[in-house]
């Protein structure tokens, strides 16, 4: 293939991804047949812009490209989730000095009035969850804070100054991303896996979720301590916690790997940071309503799930109704188990085997839990791009099927399309993990 003639596929895969990502921004998640065409011509775009790049390129200029990516959809409002409704909800409520965790917006709509806080009122009517307390920690609240600052009451405002954050983020896993591949001699254009995948372009600065900024955290982390740096890591990922309290899943890592369980600046640091994030929830007694909410959620949503579903299915045969309560005790024990023996195995491993270990980590509680929304995925797939694995790349494709159910009203999966989507999460952990002397490495 000419130089020349392989330049203009480039260019053509990325005016692809560009326009669907575009038009994807604007597709509502109830046009599923759409949204699933965009979406695999944005993923094809991504491809074809991987495969046809050299393994080393211009790291100005594939930033540029991203971010102007992310730029092009700031304008358009969130298609796919109400979550950001919730985030500027409660930064309102924290602007006007009031405690987004002692009252649910139900309760707060009910105390002001009809019409006598209009913004409140506007964000009331779109909001999904107006019976739980917030389920969000104090370090995104006040993230949420800084919006409704900015945003003095404006929908538009707020939704801006919310993607302005993550996309800071963005760039900061871009750069620590594309340090870390320099570092250990990986393949650099790798990161064309994280930095041009619609679904994370989509999901973080098109519909405002924070895993992104979670990975940064966690990419951050790692960049420190791959320099020594352990007091420096602990702070960051201590910070990954406060953000989202899914990275305690490698607290048993650390403790077991051998860089850092004797580590007294890591794990003072990481203590530290994750005391300073959660100490707000003391005030008035905040951490139960925060914690009621947790619970609630973990049982008693289900959406999305791959062996939950298969084991609800035996307890209705077995007991004749839904076995939610059992089942979500089952599989926390279960992960907790799985993660504790994990990390034990893996105690002497490398600082590479440790990446590795994370994202095995996060495979195994995604695996077992009742609720798996396709943003979940993001710091799985960030951190595969230094492991060189298929699982969460195949799976960040594989997750635009769980979007059929709202294609129906009320919301309803169909077995077909979960089966689609885990099907190719199978044939990655197969090729990730039990074929035989596969290459460890998606290069061509």
């Amino acid at each position: 293939m000419s130089t020349r003639f392989k330049s203009v596929l480039k260019v053509a895969s990325l005016l692809l991804l560009g326009t669907a990502l575009v038009l994807l921004a604007q597709v509502p998640r109830e046009n599923f047949p759409l949204t699933f065409v965009l979406f695999a011509a944005a993923f094809g775009g991504m491809l074809g812009c991987y495969f046809l790049s050299e393994s080393k390129f211009s790291f100005w200029w594939l930033l540029g490209v991203g971010v102007f990516f992310r730029v092009s959809i700031f304008f358009f409002a969130p298609q796919w989730s109400e979550d950001g409704i919730r985030f500027l909800w409660d930064g309102e409520l924290l602007r006007q000095g009031q405690n987004p965790y002692q009252m649910t917006p139900a309760q707060v709509q009910e105390q002001e009035g009809a019409g006598e806080a209009v913004y409140l009122t506007q964000l009331f009517g779109e909001l999904n969850s107006p019976h739980y307390y917030s389920v969000y920690t104090p370090l995104n609240q006040l993230l949420f804070w800084g919006a409704a600052q900015f945003a003095q009451g404006q929908l538009e405002k707020g939704y801006l100054a919310l993607r302005f954050l993550l996309l800071f983020g963005e760039v900061g896993v871009f750069l620590l991303l594309c340090w870390l591949l320099a570092r250990f001699d990986l393949p650099q254009k790798q990161i064309i896996f994280y930095w041009l995948n619609p679904l994370v372009i989509l999901e973080v600065v098109g519909n405002l979720h924070f895993e992104g900024l979670v990975l940064f955290y966690l990419v951050t982390s790692l960049a420190a301590m791959s320099r020594q740096k352990l007091g420096f890591s602990g702070i960051f990922w201590g910070l990954a916690v406060g953000m989202k309290l899914l990275p305690l899943l490698f607290a048993p890592a650390f403790l077991f790997w051998k860089q850092t369980r004797k580590s007294f600046g890591f794990w003072g640091m990481a203590i530290a940071t994750g005391l300073l994030c959660f100490l707000p929830l003391a005030l008035g007694g905040s951490w139960q309503n925060f914690f009621q909410s947790l619970q609630l959620y973990q049982g008693k949503f289900e959406f999305n799930a791959s062996m939950y579903y298969l084991l609800r299915e035996v307890g209705n045969w077995l007991v004749g109704y839904n076995t939610i309560g059992i089942l979500t005790k089952l599989g926390t024990a279960i992960t907790v188990a799985g993660v504790i023996w994990m990390s034990w195995k893996r105690s002497q491993a490398t600082f590479e085997g440790m990446i590795g270990l994370w994202v095995q980590l996060y495979l195994l509680y995604f695996i077992l839990q009742p609720v798996v929304h396709p943003w979940y995925l993001l710091p799985g797939l960030g951190l595969s791009v230094l492991t060189r694995q298929w699982t969460f790349l195949l799976w960040s494709f594989g997750a635009i099927f769980s979007y059929q159910a709202y294609s129906q009203n009320p919301v309803q999966e169909q077995a077909l399309f979960l089966m689609l989507e885990y099907g190719l999460v199978l044939l990655g952990l197969y090729v990730d993990y039990f074929r035989k002397q596969r290459t460890p490495n998606l290069e061509t």
